[in-house]
């Protein structure tokens, strides 16, 4: 292994410059609008958030849609809404970003984790029904990478256990299931505008529900627990006095946020079409090496295609993934981990008491995950430098 580390090494890099991961796409008319909100003097909570809220819940095809800071609070503030507390528990993936854990954590309950598919990374309605038990008071399936979970057969244990589903769905703007958008399959869908997701503010979230009570609830919620938007206060309509009516949260998004999401929303299609075709390119280019790629989306559902997941098939490799991994960013190319399994973590194991072996199916993906640029923003020559240092580096590991 040392002598292909070193011709690695020492080759030229199949860039000259660094390809970033996950660099969004950021146009004229979004800098325009954003410039536009700062000149208008509504910059904090404002008309466009009220505007963003609206056109996102028409496009996923939600009632209601109450717009945050981040997925992170969307999925607190569902938890709190719903009445998870102290001594519930909430069943989740390891295969997810910490923050889904994080939330259930500051929510009061304790996480619960169901293992999930080895070929799409999925919660798998099993191992759900597996990790029941009197405690359970909420499922909280992630559709990871834009691919739908069974929603059917999660909603359905749901209803046979009075169970809260709260969707996860940082990954999957655009995932539908028979034409139906996640996140209006549970009680609550909570969606991620990060910088790197495929509708961007830079960071910010989104709830929908299809109860305006509980729309209403986050709204109050996300807001210190006052009773008035800020902006509705200091409306032309007249100055309103509010009520705290609930310990609250600071957790309203900002018109400078909803000023780029309106334009990149508008975009969504066309975004997702291009992401569509470099992933059609990269499993072309990736058949036959040793590596596994995502297998193609299911009858009756719509992948967003946020993420290109490899799995690199180290027992034909002389190197782990984390080689692997170091060695694409020497060929400048920017790469991602998603995601090292969380019970693996050291904070979760020590208060959990979780331990590597309990969830194999995630183990065998946190060791062998790799993410590739996708992105909008990537042009052809992007992709083929993408695709010309992966062949390089699996070709020079190869055994």
């Amino acid at each position: 292994m040392g002598e292909k580390t070193l011709a690695i090494r020492g080759g030229r890099p199949v860039r000259d410059s660094f390809l970033i991961f996950g660099s969004p796409l950021v146009a004229e008319d979004e800098i325009a609008e954003v410039v536009a909100t700062l000149r208008s003097g509504w910059i904090g909570t404002g008309p466009r958030v009220a505007r963003f809220q609206e056109e996102f819940a028409r496009y996923v095809g939600a009632p209601h849609a109450v717009a945050v800071n981040s997925c992170t609070a969307a999925l607190h503030l569902a938890l709190v809404a719903c009445g998870v507390r102290e001594g519930d528990e909430v069943i989740t993936t390891p295969m997810t970003f910490c923050a889904t854990a994080n939330a259930i954590i500051h929510s009061g309950a304790t996480p619960v984790l169901a293992d999930c598919d080895r070929s799409d990374f999925n919660i798998t309605p099993q191992e759900i029904r597996r990790r029941l038990t009197p405690r359970t008071r909420a499922i909280l399936p992630v559709h990871f990478a834009g691919r739908p979970c069974d929603m059917a057969a999660i909603v359905a244990i749901a209803r046979e256990r009075d169970l809260v589903v709260i969707e996860d769905c940082a990954h999957a703007i655009e995932t539908t299931i028979d034409g139906q958008h996640v996140g209006t399959f549970g009680d609550y869908g909570c969606f991620s505008f990060y910088v790197t997701k495929n509708v961007v503010t830079g960071e910010g979230g989104m709830v929908v529900t299809r109860r305006e009570a509980e729309a209403g609830r986050i709204k109050v919620l996300g807001l210190h627990g006052m009773s008035q938007d800020a902006w509705k206060r200091f409306s032309d309509e007249g100055y309103k006095h509010y009520r705290v009516v609930a310990a609250g949260f600071k957790y309203n998004m900002m018109d400078l946020q909803a000023a780029m999401g309106l334009r990149q929303l508008e975009k969504v299609e066309r975004h997702w079409q291009r992401r569509r075709e470099l992933w059609a390119r990269y499993d072309a280019a990736f058949a036959g090496w040793p590596c596994f790629t995502p297998p193609p989306p299911k009858a009756g559902t719509r992948h967003a295609h946020h993420l290109y997941t490899l799995l690199v098939d180290v027992d034909r490799l002389s190197a782990t993934r984390d080689e692997v991994l170091a060695a694409l960013t020497r060929e400048n190319i920017g790469v991602g981990v998603h995601y090292l399994a969380l019970h693996t973590h050291p904070y979760y194991a020590e208060r959990y008491g979780w331990r590597y072996g309990d969830h194999p199916n995630a183990e065998f993906v946190s060791e062998r995950t790799i993410s590739l640029p996708l992105s909008p923003k990537l042009s052809d020559a992007d992709a083929e430098s993408v695709i010309a240092a992966v062949h390089k580096v699996l070709g020079a590991f190869a055994r």
